[in-house]
This record gives C-alpha cells, structure tokens and sequence, in this order.
C-alpha cells in the first residue's frame, strides 16, 4: 500500500524554491502526511495520488521568463484546494486567467499583510488584521483571475492573498524563503 493511500495527503509542488523542503515540513508538524513532487507532475498522477490538498512552492524564476516551469492546468480542474506561495501564487494568477505584473520595486524582507474587508474564511480570523511577513519577489498578481478576490495586501503590492468565491484555488504571496512569520503557520487553515 502506498503512503498516499493510508493518509490524507499534502502535495507540495516544488518550482525550484530552497524552502520546498520547509513547507514539506511545516504541513508534517501539523501531523498530515506531506509529499515533495516535481512541478511537470501531470492531473492523472495528482488524481491518482488522490491528495486531499495541493501547495505550490516559490521558485527563483518569474513566470514572464521564457521557458519558465509550469503546472499541468488540468490540475485546477480536480477540484483539490490549492495554495500558490510566491512563484505558485503568480502561476495560479496567470493560468487562471489574471494578469501578473512586474512591480516599479522589489519587496525584499519584512512587510506588513493587512487583511482586506473582503477576507474569506480561508484566513484565520483569529490573526491580527495585520501582521508582519516575509518578502522576496519583484513581479506582483495585478489583477486576480475571474472568480477570485482580493484577501489581504501590502503597501507596495496590494494583492498579497485571493481566494475564488467558491472553492478551489486560492494563493497567498508571502514567501517562505525567511523565517517563517509570527503568525505563518495559522495563515492558511
């Protein structure tokens, strides 16, 4: 029998970031069984592994530059939750059909995440209203895909989180590549 099989199951789809590993590791901590896969896994071989959630990781590259890795966009069809950190944040923006954009400046270190009025239930209510985060990115989600909203934002990106109106996927721009904020681990439960 299969580990997939005998346990719910977190796939992290891993774009080339350093802290894959980190979230991996993160989603064990909160005792559910997680599995690094590569980012050119197919929708059957996700279907197959039958998880019951998809994170997708920050990457080094920008999904403009050519030849930039991608995910198989038959997977938004499963109907598994997903969540876009960094790099899988701006793919699920651009697959789905928004519009990432580069930003006039980097946003590298410490920022602070403010929930918008239009937070969903995906966002621990409990959490301050704003709370510091960790950043490391230039290119930024201008527009969110048809269907999403607007979660949370930063001064110098406001979109920072969005989530569909009904289920599926929904991504959060904090990175990972730092320590992990004050208040990181309770943002996605």
């Amino acid at each position: 029998m299969s580990p997939h099989a005998a346990h719910d199951t977190v796939l992290v789809v891993d774009f080339g970031a350093q802290y894959a590993q980190l979230i991996a590791r993160r989603v064990r901590e909160e005792s559910v069984y997680s599995e690094i896969v590569p980012h050119r896994i197919t929708a059957a071989e996700v279907a197959a592994r039958a998880p019951k959630a998809i994170i997708l990781s920050g990457g080094p590259k920008s999904v403009h530059v050519e030849g930039a890795p991608a995910l198989d966009p038959a997977v938004y069809g499963l109907g598994i939750p997903i969540l876009g950190i960094c790099y899988g944040c701006q793919l699920v923006a651009q697959q789905l059909g928004g519009t990432v954009a580069r930003g006039g400046r980097g946003e590298y270190g410490r920022a602070v995440l403010s929930r918008t009025a239009d937070a969903s239930s995906i966002l621990d209510t409990s959490l301050p209203a704003s709370h510091d985060v960790w950043m490391s990115h230039f290119d930024f989600v201008s527009e969110v895909p048809a269907g999403f909203r607007v979660t949370a934002g930063t001064p110098d990106a406001h979109l920072r989180g969005a989530a569909p109106s009904r289920g599926g996927a929904f991504s959060r721009r904090p990175g990972a590549a730092a320590p992990v904020p004050p208040r990181g681990r309770r943002l996605p439960r």
